[in-house]
Order: C-alpha cells, then sequence, then structure tokens
C-alpha cells in the first residue's frame, strides 16, 4: 500500500511540474483519483458480468488505494468508490476492505502520532517515502487546527490559511517536496506552541480568544495598546456569556441584542470607530465558537 501511495503521488507532482497553468497542475494532482472514481462508476455498471469478475480484486486494489489518499487529505465525504471496495473485493483478496490510514501504510513507528510530538517530527522529517510524509503531515496538522483551535476563530482561520498556502505553492511547483514538508513541521511546533498557550499575561484562555479578535487588526494594536485590549477582552467575556442564551446565534433578536452589547463596549473604550464593524463580526463568530462549550 505505502509502495503505491508513494509512486502515484510522486508521478502526480511530476506530471504538475510538466504543466504551465496553475488549474492544470491542480488537476494533475487529482489524476489517480478521478481516473479511479471513473473505473468504479463503469465497474459498477458491470459487476456481475464474468469479465468485471475477473478483475474485481485489481479494482478493489485501486479503489483502497484511492481510499488511504483520500483520506490522507482529511475529507469527510464518503466516496462512490468506498463503498465499492468494500462491496466489491471478494474474501480470498489479501488487502483489506477497511479504509488504510496514511501512517500505518506508510509504516510509522512512532508510538505518539501527534504532530505535537517531536519525536513525531523527525520521525517524519527523515520518511524515505517523501510525499507520503507529505500527506501525513498535511493531514495531521488540518486535525490539530480543527480539533484543537477550533474554539479560537482567528488562530484557525490564520493557520488553516498558512496550511492551504504552503500545500499551494507545492502544487504549482514554487516548493519541493523536501521543502514543503519543512514548512509544515515549523508550522506544526508554531500549532502546538499555541495549543500550550492556556491564557497569557493574565488573560483566561477565553479572553485569550476575544483578544485575538480585538486585535486582528494590527492597527487596532497600535491605537488602543496591549493593555486596553486586554480590558475589553476582558469585559467582552463577561457581558457576552452573561448574555448568551442556548442556542442564541440561531436568533437573530439574540444576535442583535449581544452585537448591541459589543458596540457598546467598544464605544466606551475608544475602539477606532472604521474597525469596529470588521471586530463586531469577528467578536460574534468567536463567541459562536463558544456556544457549545458554554452550553455543556
Amino acid at each position: 500500500m505505502a509502495g503505491a501511495m508513494e509512486w502515484i503521488l510522486e508521478s502526480q507532482r511530476k506530471a504538475a511540474e510538466k504543466e504551465t497553468s496553475a488549474e492544470a497542475k491542480k488537476q494533475a494532482h487529482k489524476r489517480y483519483s478521478d481516473a479511479v472514481l471513473n473505473l468504479s462508476k463503469a465497474f459498477a455498471l458491470a459487476a456481475s458480468s464474468d469479465d468485471a469478475k475477473v478483475i474485481r480484486d485489481e479494482v478493489g486494489f485501486f479503489q483502497a488505494i484511492r481510499a488511504a489518499l483520500v483520506k490522507s487529505v482529511g475529507t469527510k465525504k464518503k466516496t462512490i468508490d468506498e463503498d465499492f471496495a468494500v462491496q466489491q473485493i471478494i474474501s480470498r483478496a489479501v488487502i483489506s476492505t477497511e479504509i488504510i490510514d496514511i501512517l500505518q501504510a506508510a509504516g510509522m513507528q512512532s508510538q505518539d502520532i501527534s504532530i505535537l510530538s517531536d519525536e513525531f517530527l523527525s520521525e517524519i522529517q527523515g520518511m524515505e517515502k517523501k510525499n507520503l510524509a507529505l500527506e501525513a503531515l498535511r493531514k495531521l496538522i488540518n486535525g490539530e487546527i480543527k480539533s484543537k483551535l477550533s474554539s479560537r476563530v482567528v488562530k484557525t482561520k490564520a493557520f488553516s490559511e498558512r496550511l492551504a498556502e504552503a500545500i499551494n505553492r507545492y502544487h504549482t511547483n514554487a516548493l519541493t517536496t523536501a521543502q514543503v514538508i519543512e514548512e509544515l513541521i515549523t508550522l506544526a511546533k508554531q500549532i502546538r506552541a499555541e495549543i500550550e498557550l492556556r491564557g497569557k499575561n493574565g488573560l483566561s484562555e477565553d479572553e485569550v480568544a476575544f483578544y485575538e479578535a480585538l486585535s486582528e487588526n494590527d492597527s487596532a494594536v497600535d491605537v488602543m495598546g496591549d493593555a486596553k485590549l486586554k480590558l475589553i477582552a476582558h469585559e467582552l467575556l463577561k457581558s457576552i456569556r452573561s448574555n448568551a442564551t442556548i442556542d442564541w446565534h440561531r436568533s437573530e433578536m439574540a444576535r442583535a441584542k449581544i452585537r448591541v452589547a459589543v458596540k457598546r463596549i467598544l464605544k466606551k473604550y475608544g475602539y477606532p470607530p472604521d474597525l469596529q464593524s470588521d471586530a463586531i463580526q469577528v467578536v460574534l463568530q468567536q463567541a459562536e465558537a463558544f456556544s457549545e462549550k458554554w452550553a455543556a
């Protein structure tokens, strides 16, 4: 499995190098996935025929490889060929009908597969199959952002954009496989530092999130100063929590009430008027991200 995935990823990378447009390069990286999807649709139409039965093990293998690669990019959508892979691979087939985790397929030895582990990052960096290392690292970073930083909307957005940008530069051949792995390892370590930051400079973890919402625009920090932004973050958290009823974000009236409260606090402390609209929007997004946590 690992050898097949590495070969496919490397072949697609070489094909992308030959293309000149960004869209063509992107399509080159999807070549195998698209081909197997078309094969699966055709096979489904003829699955009961004798000719189809002869090749069902091979089709199943192609499907299982595609399913493992699809899983590696973090998609949650169940694809048509995943179902076929389970249905069509016969009992004597040597490959599993389960969707094989890319890390297991790559032969990772580390007991701690979290990107937070220095041991894991070192093993990723030293893997012989560089394309699989990249896919594994991308999947794990994406998962860590969504699971560990999901309640901090500003950081989630920033790290997600950096991940997407690095992968896009790789797909357009601006970075080699080794270079993008280095860049993602650096990103992983920065994410680890953020996850370990439960609060800073006297702010609670929730207050930090609101502070980030207020300071997303650098000019706001320059105008307001760090101390005042921390004070606003503290008051925002207190006000929003006291006004946030269950499912408040689903009610226009409740949202309007909290929006007014946020605007009043920003005005009270002299938050720049030209930045207030964007700040209110981000603060409300942050409050929504906390809704489930606060309701628990």
